[in-house]
Formats: C-alpha cells, structure tokens, sequence
C-alpha cells in the first residue's frame, strides 16, 4: 500500500496512458475531493512528480473554471534525452531534481530500479559525510554514476 501521494500519482498516470493525446484536463479540487485530501496535496504531487525532468508537463488555470492540464512529453531517442539530462545538471544538484531525473531515467528504462537504489544510496552516504558543498558533490557523483552505466550499456 503507497501513500497518498502515490495513489494520486497512479491514477493521473493511468488517465494519461488512457487519453490518446497523452494529455488530460484535471480539476484540482475535484481530485482533492475524490481523494479525500486538501488541494494543496494535489499540488505537491503535480510539483514532486509530475516535472519535466520526468516528462512531464504541467498547465494550470486557477479560479472558478480553473483547470490542470498534464501532458506527458514523448522524446524521439531515450539516449539523446538521457544525455540532454546529464548536461542539464550543471555544477549543483539538488536531492529533488536528483530524484526526478532518476525517476525519468528509470521510467524509460535506462537505469533498473536496483540502478536507480543504488546510485540514490551512494549520493546519500557520500553527501551525509559533509556539512557544505551536497548539491556540488552530488552532481558531480550523479553525473558521473549516470554517465558510467549509460557508457556501459549503450
């Protein structure tokens, strides 16, 4: 059993490989309300998980016709995107941005989950040992973890 978060998650996926335009229209406190769950839990899904460094793309509209437009984003080649990820990282690398590129990677099946586990405990272990400088230590471990498997494997 998930958290709520990951139920909300689940389903917006689901509606998503349901639509024939990998896009939906969502109603954030209609959702709030299917889920029993105050709006904001909606955004923090749609802000946590569902990001372009995901694949994703997020519109929304507040007020009383306000609507969330979700779209998730086809790449052409999965290679070429993982590398425009690498690149994107740039000299510092927050542990969310981290987790969402991970997770994208994982999702288009360029790092298995034992991967994904493996590079996330290394950055942590690494990272838990100094008290400034994380996000710099953890994009240049990132970068170079992903850049090894996806040599590696390519």
């Amino acid at each position: 059993m998930g958290t709520l978060a990951d139920h909300i998650e689940a389903y917006i996926k689901q509606m998503l490989r349901r639509s024939e335009d990998n896009s939906v229209e969502l109603s954030r406190a209609q959702l709030a309300s299917d889920f029993s769950c105050v709006p904001s839990q909606i955004n923090y899904v749609l802000a946590t998980r569902f990001t372009l460094e995901r694949g994703y793309v997020v519109e929304s509209r507040r007020g009383g016709g306000g609507y969330i437009r979700v779209a998730h984003v086809q790449v052409e080649d999965d290679l070429t995107h993982a590398v425009n990820l690498l690149k994107s990282i740039g000299s510092q690398l927050s542990e969310r941005r981290m987790e969402n590129i991970l997770a994208r990677l994982r999702d288009i099946g360029l790092i298995s989950p034992a991967q994904c586990n493996l590079i996330r405990g290394i950055v942590q272990q690494e990272t838990g040992t100094i008290s400034q400088g994380k996000d710099v230590l953890r994009a240049s471990l990132v970068r170079a973890l992903l850049f090894y498997i996806i040599k590696s494997e390519a």
